[in-house]
Parts: structure tokens; C-alpha cells; sequence
């Protein structure tokens, strides 16, 4: 058996720790690209902002006046109207995006499995005006006509109930939003519990457990980070949604907790007025994409430490 000589088997180890140097120094200059990207981005937000921030403080928050004849600006509607309609959409989508992919893991035939998987990644891919404008011509008449009178009729003593069927307002924006990240949800869920090993089920079921049962005693703890990941990921669609939301949720600068009644969110106020803005009111409209920036910086640490603690309980 031949052997290289010593002086190329040399050469080859001091090529190949140099080509691991390069790959070495390549990710770190990619990872810190990353982050100058982020903080030139969050520097420009404050740049821009500083005005508004300037003018009316800690106050811009926790107004809810939104008038530029007089130069009064407050971002709390457009704060409650991002938090809101996102917490809506994710109580609407979470439990049947949690039963699609049990399903489609535990209980779907194998025929059955692969294009109904494929179906719900096709939902993902479906673009956000496209969901607005089936919203808009769909949705809202049949929301009008059909769902919010009987509502309001059976339950307009609760608030979340209360007031005329507009159409357009919370209710429409939160049920496309969980239309929208449903598939998101459901597809990582999926994959969370594909992961999970086959020998967890066995053992449940060798035990005496039932189908239902091995799934919700032995795979769903198991996967539970993964299905807070999924959950925060969903979410984290839901606050930044612009497009779908700006033509479904009326664009009205109010708080209220009927679901019947319009709102705005912190992106669709942007997208509306940016174009037309100067001066005081530009730099109000960028403070609140700093806000939106913050808000969603917060969601994903606050995730990370919930499927951190989880990890660590399920460990």
C-alpha cells in the first residue's frame, strides 16, 4: 500500500487547517455582518424617531390621541391593536393547528399523509393580499350577514361581543391572521412530532395506554418546546402582518375590546400614512416601527426562555 511522502502528507494538513481558518473566519464575518445590519437598523429607527421621542417622551405610549392638524401623537391604540388582533389570531389557530398535525403524525394513513402535508405548506406560501383581498370581498358580507348579529344578539351583554356588525373591524382581521399563520404553526408542529422517538409510543401503548392517550402522555411533553417555538413563531407572524390586516381591520385609531369594532395596528398605521408624512408626523410614524421592533425582539426572548425552562422540565 502506498503512502504519500512526508514532505505532501505535510503540505495537505497546512492546506487543510488553512481552509478551516478561511471557514472559520468567513461565519464570523458573516455573524457579525448580521449584526451590524441590525444594530445600523435599529440606529436609523432612533435617528429618525429622536423628534417624536424627544417631544413626547414615555407619553407617546400611553396616548391614545392620533390627530395631525394639531400635532398630537400617541401610539397606544395601534400597541393595542397589534397585541390584540395577534392574541386573537393565535387562540384561533393554535388548537387546530395542533389537531392537524397530531393527525396528520399519529392518526392520518400513510395515502393521506404526504398531500395533505403538502396542502398545508401550499397555504403558507399563498401571498398576505391575497388573504386580504378574499377577506375583504368574502369574509367581511359574510361576517356582517351572518355571524356578527346572531353574536351580538346571544352574547352583546359580554363586550367582547358588543356593538353594530360592521364587517370589518377585529373579528375579520383575527380570523385571517389565523388563517395566515396556521399553516406556519401546524407545519413546524408537525416536524416537532415527527422528531419525537417511535420507542415513546411503544412504551405507552405496551403499557396499556390508548392511541389518545400515548399521544398526550408520551409525545405532546416531549414536544412541548418545540410547540412553544411553533406557537412564538406563529405569533411573531401575526405582529408584523401588514397587508392583510390594513384592509380588514377598518384602520380606525381607537381602543375598545369589542371584536366587532374597526382598529389599527402598529404596521397598518404605517403603511397607510407613511407615503404622505413629513416632519413630526413621519418621525411619530418611525417610533413606532422602533416600537413594532422592540415588541417583537421582546416575543422571541421571552420565547426563548419558555422553551428554554421547558427543555430544561422536560430534560
Amino acid at each position: 500500500m502506498s503512502e504519500f511522502p512526508p514532505i505532501r502528507r505535510a503540505a495537505t494538513a497546512s492546506t487543510g487547517k488553512l481552509a478551516d481558518r478561511v471557514f472559520n473566519w468567513s461565519l464570523r464575518a458573516v455573524a457579525c455582518l448580521i449584526l451590524l445590519l441590525a444594530a445600523g437598523l435599529l440606529i436609523q429607527l432612533v435617528v429618525a424617531s429622536w423628534p417624536s421621542v424627544t417631544k413626547f417622551g414615555f407619553g407617546f405610549l400611553v396616548s391614545s390621541e392620533w390627530n395631525p392638524v394639531r400635532g398630537r401623537y400617541g401610539a397606544l391604540p395601534f400597541v393595542y391593536g397589534t397585541l390584540f388582533s395577534s392574541l386573537v389570531a393565535l387562540a384561533l389557530a393554535l388548537p387546530l393547528a395542533l389537531g392537524i398535525a397530531i393527525f396528520l403524525v399519529e392518526l392520518a394513513p400513510s395515502w393521506l399523509r404526504r398531500p395533505a402535508s403538502t396542502l398545508v405548506e401550499l397555504l403558507a406560501a399563498i401571498p398576505s393580499v391575497v388573504y386580504g383581498l378574499w377577506g375583504l370581498f368574502v369574509l367581511v358580507p359574510w361576517l356582517q350577514r351572518s355571524v356578527e348579529p346572531p353574536l351580538g344578539q346571544a352574547l352583546g351583554w359580554f363586550p367582547l361581543f358588543s356593538g353594530p356588525p360592521y364587517g370589518v373591524g377585529m373579528l375579520a382581521a383575527g380570523l385571517v391572521l389565523a388563517i395566515m399563520i396556521l399553516p406556519i404553526i401546524a407545519s413546524v408542529v408537525r416536524d416537532v412530532l415527527s422528531a419525537v422517538p417511535l420507542t415513546q409510543r411503544e412504551a405507552a401503548i405496551g403499557l396499556g395506554a390508548t392511541r389518545w392517550e400515548a399521544t398526550r402522555l408520551a409525545v405532546l411533553p416531549a414536544a412541548k418546546p418545540g410547540i412553544i417555538g411553533a406557537t412564538i413563531l406563529g405569533l411573531g407572524r401575526a405582529l408584523g402582518e401588514t397587508m392583510a390586516v390594513t384592509l380588514l381591520i377598518g384602520n380606525t385609531p381607537q381602543i375598545s375590546a369589542s371584536l366587532f369594532e374597526p382598529a389599527s395596528t402598529m404596521a397598518s398605521v404605517i403603511a397607510n400614512e407613511f407615503n404622505e408624512a413629513a416632519g413630526l408626523q413621519q418621525s411619530a410614524l418611525t417610533e413606532i416601527a422602533l416600537v413594532l421592533l422592540v415588541v417583537t425582539v421582546v416575543v422571541n426572548a421571552i420565547a426563548r426562555l419558555l422553551v428554554r425552562r421547558t427543555a430544561k422540565g422536560t430534560g
